[in-house]
């Protein structure tokens, strides 16, 4: 049995029309309207951990913290969690991403985090301009601007466009400049590499890959494509971050990274909740949830 931890149902279908491609006995837990004894002992089973960061835009603010005690549950009888509460915590916090990647020799962009709003101000001084303002629990790229001065900073924070993190910690971070408008979102399943998959930023950062937030418009649409797999792409340091994945149990994600100028590579986004886009897969003759159904799939005994 394969048992799916979620708390959106609109970003399931691919998923099940994988496990049924292989015929794999399947359930999806969506939190929302689920309620635990936590003295009861849970089934034997794979469990895969789908919680996003975004949850509060689907008014599901506490969902991570029920599920990060649904992890922590499996956990202490040993089930087989994929993405569990390491996984989680790590999700639902941008600087402690930061941290733990720093550890692994993995650039971050300088980062400034408060809960005072008076004190990004300050922050922006460490920083320098430009500069990117983003909320240090979020997702689909909501919430991140870019700032060209302080002026605009000052305006930009007492204006209604400003909300402040869903966890109350906001963050100043340096803007990476790059020869193109775009990003690069690494895909692991296993904690191994699968593909890279370039991003167009040029309409802003709601960068969401999966096909719900292209109908509701989260994503820019255009005659171009949005996302595309990039043939034979190629980072020196790869190795480090499927060792990095590994060590802290993370067995699925999306990794962001950017490219400057000079070459170097900055990451400043993990998603353990990540998203494919079907388009994009199509056209490369890939399939993510395919390969994490064969995932779960060999971790059953």
């Amino acid at each position: 049995m394969i048992i799916v931890i979620h708390e959106n149902k609109e970003w399931m279908p691919p998923f099940e029309e994988a496990f049924k491609a292989l015929h794999l006995e399947h359930e999806f837990w969506y939190v929302p309207e689920m309620n635990f004894n936590f003295q009861d002992v849970p089934e034997e089973a794979v469990y895969y951990n789908r919680i996003s960061a975004s949850s509060h835009t689907r008014d599901h603010r506490y969902e991570p913290e029920l599920a990060l005690g649904i992890l922590e549950w499996l956990e202490r009888y040993s089930r087989t969690v994929v993405n569990g509460s390491r996984a989680l915590d790590l999700e639902i916090s941008k600087i402690r991403q930061y941290q733990e990647l720093e550890k692994y020799k993995i650039l971050t962009p300088k980062t400034f985090a408060s809960v005072r709003v008076n004190e990004i101000v300050n922050g922006a001084d460490e920083i320098g301009f430009p500069l990117i303002s983003k909320h240090n629990r979020s997702g689909k790229g909501l919430g991140v601007y870019k700032i060209d001065n302080k002026i605009a900073l000052k305006e930009f924070i007492s204006s209604p466009s400003f909300e402040s993190s869903p966890d109350g910690i906001n963050l100043l971070q340096k803007y990476i400049h790059a020869p193109s408008k775009s990003i690069i979102r690494m895909e692991f399943v296993n904690s191994k590499f699968v593909y890279a998959v370039e991003v167009d930023t040029t309409e802003g950062f709601e960068l969401c890959p999966a096909d719900d937030c292209q109908i509701d418009s989260n994503c820019p649409t255009g005659t171009e494509p949005k996302f595309s797999i990039l043939q034979d792409f190629k980072i020196k340091n790869l190795s480090a971050y499927e060792a990095f994945l590994a060590d802290n149990d993370i067995g699925i994600a999306g990794i962001e990274i950017i490219i400057d100028e000079d070459g170097v590579v900055w990451t400043y986004d993990i998603n353990t909740n990540t998203n494919y886009n079907s388009a994009a897969e199509e056209q490369a003759k890939e399939s993510a949830p395919l390969k994490i159904a064969e995932y779960l799939n060999s971790l059953q005994s």
